[in-house]
């Protein structure tokens, strides 16, 4: 399904029945990624997964944006669907947009983090001194007569600088994630006033579990579980274990649309 949001096309799946459950996916996924989560909770929640703009098949960003803009996004889906007090679950650049969304207090019932991103890791010193020799190349490449030579070359160093993430993406989402992964949320933490549940990989490389440690915190009301032998997807490493853990925490809501 498609619906419009401030001129943004975004593509959805929804099914089931009982209290507004919305799924929200991490940074180079999809709604699909959330499938095993979403056919679970479908017989006992009106359950929506979301393509968050420029994946899947919805719309990409029409400049570069920020977490606050996805998160008006969202909320304009929210809206759009009739929603009053939904549970949003949301992995690692979900997790960050709910975070945004919550501290916002936007009307949510519940929120679950998994694997969320949202605090910005400390940099150790190589980490700098890559970002500012690309800076410093970059300059120097742009000046008069050197930017057609060096085209290609800034291209390749850009890539071999940075992530996963950043090599895949391409135009405005490159120009996003570099905007969205060096906003740090935690002073957003102590506004989130709804019972949280937080979900972590006990081997998660991307967001570590001492980000989920420091969530547990800062957040009021906030529960950590860590699953070993499990990384930053934690919910398909040990999906059994996961669904087990947050079907409990969503028990008194099954069913129950107006509760």
């Amino acid at each position: 399904m498609v619906v419009e949001i401030e001129g943004q096309k975004i593509h959805f799946k929804v099914s089931g029945h009982g209290r507004d459950l919305v799924l929200l996916h991490g940074w180079g996924a999809d709604l699909s990624l959330m499938n095993p989560i979403h056919k679970h909770f479908e017989s006992c929640f009106h359950t929506f997964s979301v393509d968050l703009p420029g994946f899947g098949l919805s719309d990409p960003p029409p400049r570069q944006w920020g977490v606050s803009d996805y998160a008006a996004v969202v909320n304009g889906f929210l809206l759009s669907q009739g929603m009053e007090r939904p549970i949003l679950m949301g992995h690692s650049f979900g997790g960050k947009v709910s975070i945004c969304l919550a501290a916002q207090q936007v009307p949510i019932h519940k929120l679950i983090l998994v694997d969320s991103s949202g605090i910005v890791p400390k940099r150790d010193a190589r980490y700098y001194i890559k970002v500012y020799s690309f800076k410093t190349a970059r300059q120097i490449m742009q000046l008069p007569g050197l930017r057609q030579i060096f085209r290609r070359r800034l291209e390749e160093l850009k890539n071999h600088s940075g992530s996963e993430d950043y090599r895949n993406a391409r135009g405005v989402m490159r120009e996003t994630l570099v905007k969205v992964i060096n906003e740090d949320l935690t002073p957003m933490l102590a506004l989130i006033k709804v019972p949280t549940l937080l979900m972590w990989g006990a081997d998660d490389t991307a967001t570590p579990v001492s980000d989920g440690r420091l969530m547990e915190q800062l957040i009021p009301d906030a529960g950590l579980v860590v699953l070993d032998n499990a990384g930053h997807y934690s919910y398909l490493d040990r999906l059994s274990d996961f669904l087990h853990i947050t079907t409990q925490f969503l028990e008194e809501d099954m069913e129950i649309k107006d509760a």
